[in-house]
């Protein structure tokens, strides 16, 4: 028996694309010779559609959509297709088997999961019993997801007879995700003695990124077949009946991306989708002739072609030459459109303004931001008169202290290195000129500035970098005490300051748009802290 996995990039709500696709790839599976395809999770409204599930034309036309399906698939192949279903007065996360132009089965989701990213518990309610479907003399257990996360589904799948175990999924990215898949799989095989054909979704969807990497393994956990990540593709599984056992067969195995490559990736994937999923000719960013810019234009690039990507440096009298040379010459190399704005009439032109509101004070921060603030207002006035979307340039560590400015260089409708900290962003730097050099040597290696006074760098008022980002991790993707992280080694003043700077700006980071998630927890919606809030760590 041969069984396909089509692991496609779906669209939330675009029923009608997610159909036609799921049928394409469906008639390649036939063509290749399999009698079985397995989708991923909810493959047929995209995940997640999250409170487009509360609209009951919603529901309803995605059942429509689900019976239309069914009968234009070819009539001899067997496909479970992950969908939303409305049953009696209930909602569920379901996978459905359709056959011979019907819906022959329909199993519903057990596992909720209910953390960081994932809500469905607001959206589902739970299933509760097991499905087996035998097809070619071969017993299919069928599970969806976090139902592989527990031992529960997997071994009542096994009691009611499976001999082979399907999996819908739709797992998104994080930093060594696919370790954590093989793991936990592995321990359902343990426990049950099943084989399992793992399918992922792939693409971008706001802040996520779904991987792909689905994956096959044998009934002692090894890994036989592994799809592409971060790419569409149909894997063909062959499957040989012995006595007594399923097996599937060896076959190619695609490595998962190392660290840097796979980072990149995923942002190269989640501004793509995000860009044409909704409609946008283009993007549009500030660059600065620092680090972040040139790597957000790298990717922007990568992503989407040079002819979609427009560049705008935006100089003042605290601008370094270097940063201008630097600049135009990355701009050209990537040859991507290139303008200069001098900021420095209509800074003049406010501060005259302000000045009689402002007599007697000192240049502070105040006038620091006045800079951020007129370059956000440019590059929104052109992304408004031309359509395309402002990616802003700033990193998680920046946006978790606060050195960022609210309607300045925030202001933008992307946020495409929002989780990216500042240590990794010198590290996809430098892979990204592995590739091909487009970053010039000498942005990576000059001391970052915001460059919004004389002779300023950002370690006059933060920590260094490496020892910022490791208590960053440590408070926010882990959730560790101040005692813990001063345990670990940094400084009661480094400790005190970084965290009570997160704690003080996540007022700025609710105003922040979306971006690209790639750790298990970001600043979107997989941390949600009260503005008002009297704790202290």
């Amino acid at each position: 028996m041969k069984i396909a996995i089509a692991q496609i990039n779906a669209t939330v709500g675009d029923l009608a694309a997610n159909s036609a696709k799921l049928l394409a790839y469906a008639q390649q599976a036939r063509a290749a010779g399999a009698s079985v395809m397995l989708s991923p999770e909810l493959a047929l409204s995209g995940y997640s559609p999250e409170d487009l599930l509360l609209r009951h034309d919603f529901n309803e036309r995605c059942d429509k959509t689900l019976h239309a399906l069914a009968q234009s698939l070819p009539h001899d192949l067997l496909v479970v297709l992950g969908h939303p279903r409305k049953h009696l007065g209930h909602r569920y996360n379901a996978a459905s088997v359709l056959l011979g132009g019907s819906i022959v089965h329909t199993y519903h989701k057990q596992l909720l999961p209910n953390h960081s990213v994932f809500d469905e518990v607001r959206h589902f309610s739970e299933g509760s019993s097991a499905l087996v479907v035998e097809h070619q003399g071969c017993k299919l257990g069928i599970v969806i997801c976090a139902d592989v996360w527990g031992p529960a589904p997997a071994q009542q799948a096994r009691d009611a007879g499976a001999e082979l175990l399907l999996v819908l999924n739709a797992s998104p990215y994080h930093l060594n995700k696919q370790e954590e898949r093989h793991k936990v799989v592995r321990e359902r095989i343990s426990e049950t003695g099943l084989a399992v054909i793992y399918a992922n979704l792939v693409g971008g969807q706001d802040e996520l990124v779904f991987d792909g990497a689905s994956f096959v393994m044998n009934d002692e956990g090894a890994l036989t077949q592994q799809l592409p990540a971060f790419e569409e593709a149909l894997g063909i599984v062959n499957i040989s009946g012995i006595p007594n056992k399923v097996a599937p067969q060896s076959a190619e195995i695609i490595g998962f991306p190392k660290l840097e490559a796979a980072v990149y990736a995923a942002l190269k994937l989640g501004l793509r989708d995000y860009i044409e999923k909704n409609g946008f000719p283009g993007v549009l960013l500030g660059l600065s002739g620092g680090i972040d810019s040139a790597l957000t234009l790298a990717i922007a690039v990568d992503a989407l072609g040079a002819e979609r990507v427009e560049t705008v440096m935006m100089p003042s009298e605290f601008t370094a030459s270097m940063s201008l040379e630097d600049a135009r010459s990355m701009a050209a190399g990537l040859k991507v459109r290139y303008q200069e704005l001098a900021i420095a009439p209509v800074f003049d032109s406010f501060s005259h303004t302000l000045s009689d509101a402002f007599a007697g004070t000192d240049f502070d921060t105040t006038e620091e931001n006045l800079q951020a603030r007129i370059r956000g207002t440019l590059l929104m006035a052109l992304s408004n008169k031309f359509g395309k979307l402002v990616i802003t340039t700033g990193n998680k560590s920046e946006t978790a202290v606060g050195y960022c400015t609210l309607y300045g260089d925030m202001a933008g409708g992307f946020a495409l290195l929002k989780d990216v900290s500042k240590t990794l962003v010198y590290q996809l730097s430098r892979y990204r000129n592995t590739l091909s050099p487009v970053i010039p040597e000498r942005i990576i290696l000059r001391p970052p500035s915001a460059e919004l006074r004389h002779d300023q760098t950002d370690q006059d008022s933060l920590p260094d970098y490496a020892v910022l980002d490791a208590i960053l991790e440590a408070y926010v993707e882990h959730d560790m005490s101040r005692s813990e992280i001063i345990n670990l080694g940094y400084r009661e003043q480094d400790v005190d300051r970084v965290t009570s700077l997160i704690d003080r700006n996540e007022y700025k980071r609710r105003q922040a748009p979306v971006g690209v998630r790639i750790t298990e927890r970001g600043f979107g919606k997989d941390r949600r802290y009260p503005l008002t809030n009297k704790f202290v760590p």
